[in-house]
């Protein structure tokens, strides 16, 4: 990893955490009941180096999309400190030539509903563009151009609408929306769980070769643990709100310590339909979700 902010990271949590309350209705205003919160997030610690690929998994409703959205600052933390190149990520301006969105990008889940039914593909990749006023119209051009073949898209699908396209070819699109701003950190939120298996791997393989291309940071965000074993460096377990467990991903994959990473892992696919299986059921008593997170061997850190 390249030397960032002095110790090799792009992104840096502390304590983050990102609560939302909840509408208490017609009886609990009556009775003026205290006003409950949901803790999507509640004090994540994490670091994200300099041109790592880092998995975060879990259930749905542990907090990962949630944490991604606070990283494009879609939601606001309740609490806590985000920091990108060393500098709080609040104090960089939304647009302009230091802006966050030219830092963080997100390529989103569902390549039917992320992109704009009613503008062609070309002004829907332009439009990052225009909106920070870089480049002339020509220039603009020129460079969607540029996206497209890196995607692997047609210079004849520009004028075309979203609705003209396979689901695979949307999250290309998407993905070279993503990079019309050159960004450093991209995150990836279940960016292939909506697409077909063989359509899946052309897609991650396009990551990957636009990672080693472009060196980029990647948060990777999936179900398919299979799938983050084979092209993460890094994989974090949260677990209600909560980081519960984070390390090297081979090390994750033989040696996890956390009971629900173990549970997590206990579910995955096998190859073989004749080898021994014992699916682990998650006893939320047998730990405490309260714990900190600590290191338990050099760069392997559990919530136990």
């Amino acid at each position: 990893m390249s030397a960032m902010d002095g110790n090799g990271n792009l992104i840096e949590m502390e304590d983050v955490a990102v609560h939302f309350p909840v509408a208490r209705g017609i009886v609990g205003t009556l009775r003026r009941a205290p006003r409950q919160t949901v803790r999507a997030v509640d004090g994540v610690d994490l670091a994200i180096g300099d041109r790592e690929t880092l998995g975060l998994v879990g259930e749905s409703g542990s907090g990962k999309t949630t944490l991604a959205r606070t990283l494009v600052r879609i939601y606001e933390p309740t609490a806590g400190q985000i920091r990108l190149k060393g500098r709080a990520l609040a104090s960089y301006p939304r647009l302009g030539g230091d802006g966050l969105c030219r830092r963080i990008q997100m390529v989103f889940q569902d390549p039917y509903s992320s992109l704009n039914p009613r503008m062609r593909v070309g002004e829907i990749v332009e439009e990052p563009l225009i909106i920070h006023r870089l480049g002339s119209a020509s220039e603009r051009r020129t460079r969607v151009a540029e996206l497209f073949d890196l995607v692997g898209l047609e210079h004849d699908h520009l004028r075309r609408y979203p609705h003209e396209f396979s689901g695979g070819q949307r999250q290309r699109i998407g993905i070279a929306r993503a990079l019309a701003l050159n960004p450093a950190f991209v995150i990836a939120d279940e960016a292939v769980s909506a697409l077909d298996v063989s359509i899946q791997a052309q897609v991650v393989r396009l990551l990957m070769e636009l990672r080693a291309r472009l060196a980029l940071t990647f948060l990777f965000i999936a179900h398919d643990l299979r799938l983050v074993q084979h092209i993460c460096n890094r994989v974090a377990v949260m677990y209600l709100g909560r980081i519960v467990e984070i390390a090297e991903t081979d090390t994750l994959f033989s040696s996890a310590a956390h009971p629900y990473t173990r549970a997590l892992l206990s579910a995955v696919p096998v190859l073989d339909p004749d080898a021994p299986r014992r699916r682990i059921e998650l006893d939320s008593a047998s730990f405490d979700r309260d714990a900190p997170l600590r290191e338990i061997a050099s760069g392997h850190s559990a919530a136990i």
